[in-house]
């Protein structure tokens, strides 16, 4: 997976908190994407413009987030007058691996941690986008143990698939959270070929069992189940 254009380094995260609002992170760059990341996702990303090179290297040295937002508008690939915009809920990620293929070309692996809304964005000098983003508390766990059943057997069934195609390839990485709602539902919506838009909004709800519905309801509807 590629990313946008231009040099630079990206501005520094820092976390505010206050009693009676959600943390906040005042610089956090982004890297905004043809894809969505789910919290312990796994995004493998080919990093070739400078201005992302500059973005992980200061991530890796600090060892702090960037943030991962689906394109609402836009492209990856930054051009003149066409600015990216990206969908306002998005996804931390942690740098868990990183490795050069070439001369100013890295391949990072990133997990996906908590989700965060943007209050704001702008551009650095160098064409980074730079969010003032606030961090959404963990999911709400309500959910119908029935349809929970039904979800997590289907995903063990596509887990055990992908392992005897690709043993050690999986698109997410241990422990797996098989009795976490939340963990159950993101893996299924990463895996099943559901609309970006709609991974979208899947990502953004706030409770777990309401995601596990609606891909129960999906899985049903395309004869998964």
């Amino acid at each position: 997976m590629s990313s946008p254009a231009t040099p630079g380094s990206p501005a520094s995260s820092t976390a505010s908190h206050s009693s009676s609002a959600a943390p906040t992170l005042d610089s956090l760059p982004l890297f905004p994407l043809h894809t969505v990341l789910f919290p312990d996702g796994l995004l493998p990303l080919r990093v070739f413009e400078a201005r992302y090179v500059d973005m992980v290297r200061a991530c890796m040295r600090d060892r702090t987030p960037f943030g991962v937002c689906l394109i609402a508008s836009g492209n990856e690939v930054a051009r003149p007058n066409e600015p990216t915009l990206p969908e306002p809920v998005g996804c931390l990620a942690d740098i868990v691996d990183c490795n050069m293929e070439q001369l100013g070309v890295l391949l990072i692996s990133a997990r996906g941690r908590q989700r965060f809304r943007l209050l704001g964005h702008s551009v650095s000098p160098d064409g980074l986008l730079v969010g003032q983003a606030e961090l959404l508390p963990p999911d709400i766990i309500d959910c119908k143990l029935e349809l929970l059943g039904e979800c997590l057997a289907v995903l063990r069934r596509i887990v055990a698939s992908l392992h005897a195609e690709h043993p050690g390839k999986l698109p997410f990485t241990e422990p797996f959270l098989w009795d976490d709602p939340s963990w159950v539902a993101n893996r299924l919506c990463e895996l099943l070929p559901v609309p970006l838009k709609a991974k979208q909004m899947l990502m953004a709800l706030p409770d777990a069992g309401m995601r596990i519905e609606i891909v129960h309801r999906y899985m049903h509807q395309h004869h998964i189940l």
